[in-house]
């Protein structure tokens, strides 16, 4: 007798992500899709199933966000005081905003948001905000903080601390500190911030799981927990909260399929010393050994930072850019360039034989193709090693990273939302090139689209607008711009690809038969290209993960 389906959706537009193009219905059961298209889904309903309606709206496969920092976006939108343009639209704004903030149990007022690009750079303006009161505010990127003067005093900071590896301390034109730690020195005030408590962290992670849910998002990578989670953003992705992701999987309360990148070294100098005995120390096993499911919650391999970031002149460029024409660095140990490209080549060799997945931050030209070498000399292209943000001076790069295996993760809507800054740092030309979306798919690269919460928003609809229209805040993108990408290759990077980033693509990523019930029901089907702004008015009407409903429509 053949199974009876649990639930199906019918009159649907299910956009499988397969070769089989759309159908129009799905069955369920067993947390696993059992039929697709209505002939096949009238044959296992049966009197228990549950119906379900779409009228048209299109299904697609659960959303998979690549790169979300989910315990440093947890804390951004429910633990710390918001001071992002909606809350704060100028400096004098956010001072406001954190003389009426309570400072935390700790004592600490900690914020977040701030963007100098919409309210101008960070120089000394948050020094004598609350002189008793410990203050620290990490800006959208995740790659600057703003601290007063008793922040700076409990990190035991003072005028003359040097710039760290990887990192540069804000100083004004006398030598004074103006509370501005950008990439690697933020670690210096990150380590002496007291832990986040782990109920607070557990609640904040809870929160943020329901609106990844509510938003379609059914699996995510979270990259960079561990040791040296204090050089990452706001310092919350620490090996306990690798360990409570854990205690939730036992409970019975994660529901968003988690896949870890470990971190041993942050911006401030990565060194292969660091990451052996990172490797030796067993977190790799964390989860394994405490028998957690590893299709909810795995440890996949390593983050590793190549360089910083153009805007604070720490990505590795192969031809000056910004202001002070530098050309950045390796944000890894050495004393000259080859002795940091040996060192970055060694830590990836580390990795790949562990049997680990190396996930690269490199945002400069030059830094993609050091990390790009690397692998393609001295790595196992069945690891499924990526380059995350990345930045391509040659086409030749982009095959080569097909040929190896190489994967690729990137984030629209960062280009989008920072675009402007930074056709001003690189010029018109190297922005147009800026992350080559159609190039990368037509080299035959197998690439995901992310958020890179919090760093933008983690709702999925405005990073495949972003993808397609490639436009920034300022303008709405040129309409050959040879590197856009149609809205469905948008979805299947966030869903089919991102999967096979994951080394899960024959667990989720398609609705296809047996493949893992994780999907999301939009109300209205998908739209054409010339109108994918449409996109950002369907609602999100159901999202299963294995086959629960994890978030329905009230109207549902």
């Amino acid at each position: 007798m053949a199974q009876s389906a649990s639930l199906a959706i019918v009159n649907a537009e299910v956009l499988a992500m397969d070769r089989s193009g759309t159908a129009d219905a799905v069955a369920v059961a067993d947390g696993r899709v059992l039929a697709v298209g209505s002939h096949d889904v009238a044959g296992v309903t049966g009197p228990r199933t549950t119906l379900i309606d779409a009228r048209g709206g299109a299904v697609v496969p659960g959303i998979n966000d690549a790169h979300l920092h989910f315990t440093a976006a947890s804390m951004a939108a429910f633990g710390y005081v918001s001071v992002d343009a909606a809350a704060a639209p100028d400096w004098r704004a956010v001072e406001a905003v954190l003389d009426r903030a309570e400072p935390g149990a700790d004592g600490w007022v900690r914020a977040r948001g701030w963007d100098d690009v919409l309210i101008g750079p960070a120089a000394g303006q948050l020094l004598d905000v609350r002189p008793s009161v410990p203050v620290v505010a990490f800006d959208a990127t995740g790659h600057q903080l703003a601290a007063n003067r008793e922040a700076l005093r409990r990190a035991g900071l003072e005028t003359t601390v040097a710039n760290p590896a990887g990192g540069v301390v804000g100083r004004d034109q006398h030598g004074e500190l103006t509370g501005l730690l950008q990439d690697g020195a933020m670690e210096l005030l990150n380590r002496a911030l007291p832990p986040i408590p782990r109920a607070t962290l557990r609640d904040a992670m809870l929160s943020m799981q329901g609106r990844l849910h509510a938003q379609g998002i059914t699996s995510l990578t979270e990259p960079g927990l561990g040791p040296a989670g204090a050089g990452l953003l706001d310092g919350s992705g620490s090996t306990d909260a690798l360990q409570l992701l854990g205690d939730l999987a036992l409970a019975g309360a994660l529901t968003i399929r988690t896949t870890v990148l470990m971190l041993f070294a942050g911006t401030g100098g990565a060194d292969a010393g660091a990451v052996r005995a990172g490797l030796a120390c067993g977190l790799a096993g964390e989860y394994v050994d405490r028998g957690i499911d590893p299709a909810l919650l795995r440890i996949a391999g390593v983050k590793v930072f190549a360089d910083g970031i153009p805007r604070s002149g720490t990505a590795w460029m192969a031809e000056p850019y910004g202001d002070q024409c530098t050309r950045g660095s390796l944000v890894v140990v050495g004393r000259t360039e080859d002795e940091r490209v040996e060192e970055l080549a060694s830590i990836l060799r580390l990795i790949d034989a562990a049997g680990l997945q190396a996930g690269i931050h490199a945002t400069g030209d030059a830094a993609t193709e050091t990390a790009v070498d690397a692998l393609a000399k001295w790595t196992d292209p069945g690891r499924r090693h990526y380059i995350i943000h990345g930045a391509f001076d040659r086409p030749e790069t982009l095959a080569r990273m097909a040929r190896h295996g190489i994967g690729y993760s990137t984030n629209p809507l960062i280009r989008h939302g920072a675009g402007d800054a930074m056709r001003h740092l690189l010029g018109e030309e190297r922005f147009s090139r800026h992350q080559p979306l159609h190039s990368a798919a037509e080299a035959g690269i197998r690439f995901s689209l992310a958020s890179d919460a919090p760093v933008a928003s983690t709702d999925w609809r405005e990073t495949v607008v972003a993808a397609v229209r490639r436009g920034t805040r300022t303008t709405s993108g040129v309409p050959d711009d040879p590197e856009r990408i149609g809205g469905r290759r948008a979805l299947a990077a966030m869903t089919a690809d991102a999967a096979w980033q994951d080394h899960a693509d024959d667990l989720k990523g398609r609705l296809i038969p047996g493949m893992a019930a994780d999907l999301c029901m939009l109300s209205r089907p998908w739209p054409q290209d010339a109108a994918i702004e449409e996109l950002l008015e369907a609602e999100i009407v159901l999202t299963l993960a294995g086959g629960r409903p994890v978030h329905e429509r009230a109207l549902l």
